[in-house]
């Protein structure tokens, strides 16, 4: 219904709160705008080739030949499959498709992606990079809508959360409040996020006390803290140092981890990953990246955030909520300045991310 294939029996559908119309031309214009993402790929991917199958979209919006390729590699490159142009899409990996299927609605610049259980079928690791993936498009001002049944997943990364049982909406918030209503999830046969349950009960044997639902393993151990009737005893905490490698040159990042060989290390965006492979660079973190920083640096560790250019206001933001929450002040150190400007062996364009 969101971008047209269905017809509501009753009500409308309103798209920037104007009704949607069923008239051609609308459609395409709708369809441009709204993308949406099967849950099996396989229904999506028809194309003999990668790039033929990304081009789909473009070439039925009658864009001419040089701005399909713009289309198509800018879409290959924001998922990370650079140089998969002439790959079968039917001999790749599940989370491979998915990649795919996301590009070609990508390559069409729509204002809202669409995606039907995004994770299903996918080891935790594709999983978790199929997530990070939409974070960053959400990062470049696009609207994620997923469909899913995970409700470890919905708690974790939604803003806001719509249940739906039996084509109604039963109630709509933020996950914080919604999968505390054991009511309502009882009546969809879903289950608590295993941490609200774990809060729920310890909470109930009054072990930990909390004015706010936690969502991650970070925050309930913030509750304990906080539960604490022992003073914390001082201690230094270590420095979160946040790299964008859409700037800074390879040479000088390679130049840093070196000289810094007891910090741990963690890349967030496709972009990054893809630089830490390509570079060799050894991470310890690929998921979770954030708070597993925060808790390094809880302990006195220092670590090294690979991001991308979108994420890094993301990442300064999480942090200093923590920091107003928890009455911790860690600190968040940018990539050394003069990285950018130092004549390092080799810093030309062709070495930077």
């Amino acid at each position: 219904m969101f971008n047209g294939m269905l017809r509501p029996t009753s009500g409308e559908i309103r798209f920037f709160k104007k009704p949607l119309s069923y008239s051609r031309g609308d459609l395409r214009e709708i369809r441009r705008r709204i993308g949406f993402v099967f849950q099996d790929p396989d229904r999506q991917l028809l194309a003999p080739t990668v790039w033929q199958d990304v081009a789909f979209g473009p070439t039925n919006l009658d864009y001419d030949e040089v701005k399909i390729r713009e289309a198509v590699k800018g879409a290959l490159s924001q998922v990370g499959l650079t140089g998969f142009d002439r790959r079968v899409p039917h001999h790749l990996s599940g989370g491979e498709k998915k990649r795919v299927a996301i590009a070609g609605i990508l390559a069409m610049d729509p204002d809202i992606l669409v995606l039907d259980e995004p994770t299903s079928s996918l080891d935790p690791a594709g999983a978790a990079d199929i997530m990070e993936l939409l974070d960053e498009l959400n990062a470049r001002g696009k609207t994620v809508i997923i469909s899913t049944h995970d409700v470890e997943l919905a708690h974790l990364w939604a803003d806001d959360v719509i249940l739906v049982n039996r084509g109604s909406v039963i109630c709509q918030g933020p996950p914080q409040e919604i999968f505390t209503r054991h009511d309502l999830l009882a009546t969809t046969s879903l289950r608590a996020p295993s941490i609200i349950e774990i809060f729920t009960e310890l909470a109930a044997r009054k072990m930990i006390v909390a004015n706010k639902v936690p969502r991650t393993t970070l925050q309930l151990i913030r509750c304990f803290e906080y539960s604490s009737r022992h003073e914390k005893q001082p201690h230094e905490y270590g420095t979160i140092t946040v790299c964008n490698v859409d700037e800074v040159p390879v040479p000088a990042i390679r130049t840093w981890i070196a000289s810094h060989p007891d910090s741990r290390r963690g890349a967030m965006g496709t972009r990054a990953k893809d630089l830490a492979s390509g570079e060799s660079f050894p991470l310890d973190f690929t998921y979770g990246v954030i708070d597993k920083c925060i808790l390094r640096a809880l302990i006195g560790e220092s670590t090294l955030i690979l991001t991308i250019h979108e994420m890094v206001p993301r990442i300064g933001r999480r942090i200093a909520e923590y920091g107003e929450e928890s009455e911790n002040t860690l600190a968040v150190v940018p990539f050394p300045a003069n990285s950018l400007t130092e004549d390092t062996p080799g810093n030309d364009d062709t070495n930077r991310s």
